[in-house]
């Protein structure tokens, strides 16, 4: 009889363990992300944050054996509806590329038990909730570098679409950046409205009257709002001392469309490191951390043959030391912090 109970005890305990292996198999396949949803304000053709993500994400997806599943240009109004059919169609992480969309996404996951990552949001959740911030001056600082060795008559103009923090900082990188080739360089700073992202119009006439106060390469952020600020460029009568205007765009690349040849560059956000490593950290079940997005893992500044290439040497070494640590580019996060910095 008390070898029955032993063998019975130890056939139950065996189906046990058996039971919990196979939960912990079952587990760890789900975890597999196998599916990754997009989610974006704006369609991936606008040369700036929303293609950049997208194209992103089907890079880290490729990377690591996911599909794509993508709701693009779904603005800000209803996107509790979009995410949700997300996560009903299978994505087994969620990418939820808006700032504004970082009240609704944390919802879904707790919703749908789906991990969400989201940008600019204050918290993050173990398991469900990452979080994407940015050290968007360490790139803007690699355009300062470049545009004070290219002005002719230096002086620099910023021209913001919005009270964004994300453009301030990247304002006061620029000018940090510029400040070390040349510390006597002039900036005119000019922003077009409180949340005038797509104002193409707005954009090429503050553009214009950055550049009548001297400017000759304007540093430009504005999403839609940037198509105005290049226009601005093209059209442009150089003021004295220069033969030329230049432009430098942020996130993007819009050489396909500059039939004139005034893009000097572009502060280049490249999504794919961190959307891969939120991938991994599903897989791995690390997720929910915040993530940086700075110049050692996406921030970099595109290429061109616009400025000799001295000037391309002495950006990649300042590329090397922000990225490492070496030079600390302080964050302006409001208008009021970078016209103290510029003096503009």
């Amino acid at each position: 009889m008390r070898r029955g109970l032993k063998v019975g005890w130890l056939t139950a305990a065996l189906l046990v363990v058996g039971a919990l292996v196979a939960t912990t198999v079952t587990a760890a396949t789900r975890a597999k992300v196998t599916s990754v949803g997009f989610a974006s304000p704006e369609k991936p053709n606008d040369y700036g944050w929303n293609q950049q993500g997208y194209l992103g994400t089907q890079a880290a997806a490729k990377a690591t054996g996911a599909k794509v599943i993508a709701s693009t240009g779904i603005g800000y109004e209803n996107v509790e509806p979009v995410l949700r059919r997300l996560a009903q169609r299978g994505a087994d992480l969620i990418i939820a590329h808006a700032s504004g969309y970082n009240t609704v996404g944390p919802k879904i996951a707790q919703q749908f038990h789906v991990p969400v990552l989201v940008w600019d949001a204050k918290s993050t959740v173990p398991g469900l909730v990452s979080n994407v911030i940015t050290a968007a001056q360490q790139g803007a600082y690699l355009a300062g570098v470049l545009a004070a060795q290219v002005t002719k008559t230096g002086t620099l103009g910023i021209v913001v679409s919005a009270s964004d923090e994300n453009w301030f900082k990247q304002a006061g990188g620029f000018v940090q950046g510029a400040r070390s080739i040349d510390p006597n360089v002039k900036f005119r700073f000019a922003r077009i409205g409180q949340a005038s992202y797509a104002d193409a119009a707005g954009g090429k006439r503050i553009t214009q009257q950055v550049i009548a106060a001297g400017a000759d390469i304007v540093f430009g952020m504005g999403d839609g709002a940037s198509f105005g600020m290049l226009q601005a460029v093209q059209t442009a009568k150089p003021p004295a001392g220069a033969s030329k205007v230049y432009f430098i765009d942020v996130i993007g690349n819009k050489t396909k469309i500059d039939k004139k040849g005034v893009l000097l560059s572009s502060e280049l956000w490249d999504f794919t490191p961190i959307y891969t490593r939120a991938i991994k950290d599903v897989n791995a079940g690390t997720f929910g951390k915040t993530y940086v997005l700075g110049a050692s893992n996406g921030l970099s500044l595109l290429k061109t043959n616009k400025a000799p290439a001295s000037a391309w040497a002495k950006v990649a070494a300042a590329q090397k030391k922000v990225g490492n640590g070496t030079i600390k580019v302080v964050s302006t996060a409001t208008e009021a912090a970078v016209k103290k910095y510029c003096k503009c």
